[in-house]
C-alpha cells in the first residue's frame, strides 16, 4: 500500500512539473516568415488578411509579415536572392529565372491564378484590334509588369516583329491616366487591374477599353503562384505546409464572405475604394481562378501537362538557355491534399 501511495505522488509530481511546460509552448515566438505580394493592397489579396486576421497563420505557429509588392514578376528574384522568404508572383518570371540561373531559383507550391490575365489595353477607337496591328505604335508599361515581361513571347506566338512597336516605361499609378491621355497607345497589364484601376478614374472600361488578351492568341499560361525559397523549403517544411494550409483557410472563407475579405484589406489601407476592391475580387476569382481543371485537380495545383507547354512556350520565345522541368518549377508535395482545397471557384456576381 505504500508502494502504490508513494508511485501515485510520484506521477502527481511529474505532473505538476510538466504542466507549466505544456502551458509555456503556446509563449514560445512563432515562426516569423517575410512575404512580399503581386502589387499595392487590393482587394484580392484580402486571402491572405482574411486568414491572419482570424487566426490562421498564429494557430500554425507562423507569424507572416505581408509587404505590397511592385509588379507580379518582381517578388522572384527578391525570393531568389534572399531578401523575402515568400512571394506572390508571376510562375513565368520564375520559369524565366530558373532557365538562366537555376541554382538560384525558388518554386512554385500553390498556384492561385490558373488563367492567363495578360493584355495589352486600347481605347475603344483604337486601330489595334489584334497584335498584328502592334508594330508602328507606342505602347507602354510598368518594368516589372507581367504582360510585359512576356510580350516577346507573345510577339513569337502571334508571328509579329515586336522590333517595329515602340515601348515606354511608365509609373505603375500612370498607366491608365497616360493611355487615356493618348500619351501611348496602348499599356501592359492585368485586364482587371486595368479595368478598376480605369473605374477608379472614372473611365468604364468596358465600353471605352478594349483588351487584347494574350490567351486568346495561344499563351494558356498559368499566373500568379505561391513562390517559396529553397531555404525554407528545406530548412522549414512544416512552416510551408502551415502557411499553405492557413491561406487555404482564408482562401475559403473569402470566397463565402469576398466582402469580410475585403474589410481585411482596408484595415492595411484603408484609403482603398471598398466597392471597387470588391468588385475585383469577384472578377479576379471569375477570370483569373477558375480554370475548369480545378474541378479535377483542385486549386493549387496545376496540370503538369499544360505546365510543360507553358515552359515551352516561354524558353523557344525568348531564346532560353535551358529548359526547366516541371518539377523545378513546382512542387506540389506542401499543399494540402485535394479535399482540403476548393475545387470550384464563385464566379458570380454580389
Amino acid at each position: 500500500m505504500q508502494t502504490s501511495t508513494l508511485l501515485r505522488h510520484l506521477r502527481l509530481a511529474a505532473l505538476a512539473l510538466a504542466l507549466p511546460i505544456g502551458l509555456a509552448a503556446p509563449a514560445l515566438a512563432d515562426t516569423s516568415v517575410k512575404v512580399v505580394l503581386n502589387w499595392k493592397y487590393e482587394g484580392p489579396q484580402g486571402m491572405f488578411f482574411l486568414a491572419q486576421d482570424r487566426g490562421y497563420f498564429k494557430a500554425e505557429g507562423i507569424e507572416p509579415t505581408f509587404d505590397q509588392g511592385n509588379g507580379s514578376g518582381a517578388g522572384v528574384p527578391l525570393v531568389a536572392n534572399g531578401s523575402y522568404d515568400i512571394a506572390f508572383g508571376d510562375i513565368n518570371a520564375l520559369i524565366q529565372l530558373a532557365a538562366n540561373k537555376p541554382e538560384n531559383a525558388p518554386v512554385g507550391v500553390f498556384m492561385l491564378y490558373n488563367r492567363p490575365p495578360f493584355t495589352v489595353a486600347v481605347k475603344k477607337d483604337s486601330p489595334i484590334r489584334t497584335p498584328a496591328d502592334f508594330p508602328g505604335h507606342l505602347l507602354g508599361g510598368a518594368a516589372n509588369d507581367g504582360a510585359l515581361k512576356l510580350f516577346p513571347a507573345l510577339c513569337n506566338v502571334a508571328k509579329v516583329d515586336c522590333t517595329k512597336v515602340q515601348i515606354t516605361n511608365m509609373a505603375p499609378n500612370l498607366r491608365e491616366q497616360m493611355l487615356m491621355q493618348g500619351q501611348v497607345e496602348g499599356v501592359f497589364g492585368y485586364v482587371n487591374t486595368i479595368r478598376f484601376s480605369a473605374r477608379g478614374m472614372g473611365v468604364d472600361a468596358d465600353s471605352q477599353l478594349r483588351f487584347i488578351r494574350y490567351g486568346d492568341y495561344g499563351m494558356d499560361l498559368y499566373s500568379n503562384s505561391i513562390i517559396v525559397s529553397h531555404k525554407l523549403i528545406t530548412e522549414h517544411p512544416e512552416v510551408v505546409k502551415g502557411f499553405l494550409r492557413a491561406l487555404v483557410h482564408g482562401i475559403k472563407d473569402a470566397m463565402a464572405d469576398p466582402k469580410a475579405a475585403v474589410e481585411s484589406v482596408s484595415k492595411r489601407e484603408p484609403l482603398i475604394k471598398a466597392d471597387v476592391e470588391l468588385a475585383k475580387f469577384l472578377a479576379t476569382m471569375r477570370d483569373e481562378m477558375s480554370h475548369p481543371e480545378i474541378g479535377k485537380i483542385g486549386l493549387g495545383d496545376v496540370d503538369d501537362a499544360r505546365m510543360k507547354t507553358a515552359i515551352d512556350i516561354l524558353v523557344k520565345a525568348q531564346s532560353l538557355p535551358t529548359t526547366p522541368t516541371t518539377g523545378q518549377i513546382f512542387d506540389r508535395s506542401l499543399m494540402p491534399p485535394k479535399s482540403d482545397r476548393p475545387t470550384s471557384v464563385p464566379t458570380g456576381t454580389m
